[in-house]
C-alpha cells in the first residue's frame, strides 16, 4: 500500500473512530471499540474501501499509534483524541515532574490567562518531550512549547492518564502550573 492510501485510510479512521461514527452508521461500544468486520463493511458502503490487511498495516505503521486492536484483532478503537463520549477505561497514573504542551503563538495570551482547556475533546493532551510538543504546535501556526508543572498538579490532587499511544491526558491545566 502506498503512503497516500495509508494516509487516506488513517484520516478516515480518525474521523470515524474519534469523532463521527454515525457517518457510516458504525456502532462504538462505551469504551470506543468497533467491530473490525463491521468497520470494513460499512466503510466500503461509504465508498472507503480497504482490506483487513490494509487496516492492520495502518494500525501498525501509524507513527503516532492513533489506533489499537484488541488482542485477537476483532475490534479496533482510537487510542485518544475523541470528541464523542467514550470511556477509554484508563487508570490514573503519576505523571513525570514536567510535561509539555505545544500550541500556536496566537494562543499564548489566552492560555496564560485561562489555562489549557480540553474544549471539544475529552482531555487536554500533553507530551513527554519537547520534540513531540513542537510537532503538535506546528500544526496550528508558529509553535510555542509550554512547560507544565505536572508534579505540582498531581500533588494538588489533579488526575493524569496515559493513553495507549503514550499521550498524557488530564481534564484542565490551570495557568498557575504553566511556564513559557
Amino acid at each position: 500500500m502506498n503512503e497516500i492510501q495509508t494516509k487516506r485510510i488513517s484520516k478516515f479512521l480518525s474521523l470515524i473512530l474519534r469523532h463521527q461514527p454515525e457517518t457510516i452508521q458504525l456502532r462504538l461500544d462505551e469504551n470506543g471499540w468497533a467491530e473490525v468486520d463491521e468497520l470494513i463493511t460499512k466503510s466500503a458502503k461509504g465508498r472507503m474501501h480497504f482490506s483487513f490487511e490494509e487496516l492492520e498495516e495502518v494500525v501498525e505503521t501509524n507513527n503516532k499509534k492513533r489506533f489499537a486492536f484488541n488482542e485477537d484483532k476483532t475490534r479496533i478503537r482510537a487510542s485518544q483524541g475523541h470528541s464523542i463520549d467514550v470511556d477509554l477505561a484508563l487508570k490514573a497514573v503519576q505523571p513525570p515532574d514536567f510535561l509539555y504542551h505545544g500550541t500556536a503563538e496566537s494562543n499564548i495570551s489566552s492560555i496564560l490567562d485561562n489555562g489549557i482547556e480540553k474544549r471539544a475533546r475529552q482531555h487536554v493532551h500533553l507530551s513527554a518531550d519537547k520534540e513531540t510538543a513542537t510537532k503538535v504546535g506546528m500544526r496550528h501556526g508558529k509553535p510555542v512549547i509550554l512547560t507544565i508543572r505536572t508534579k505540582e498538579m498531581h500533588e494538588d490532587g489533579i488526575l493524569f492518564y496515559l493513553s495507549a499511544n503514550k499521550v498524557w491526558l488530564t481534564d484542565f491545566v490551570d495557568a498557575k502550573y504553566i511556564s513559557k
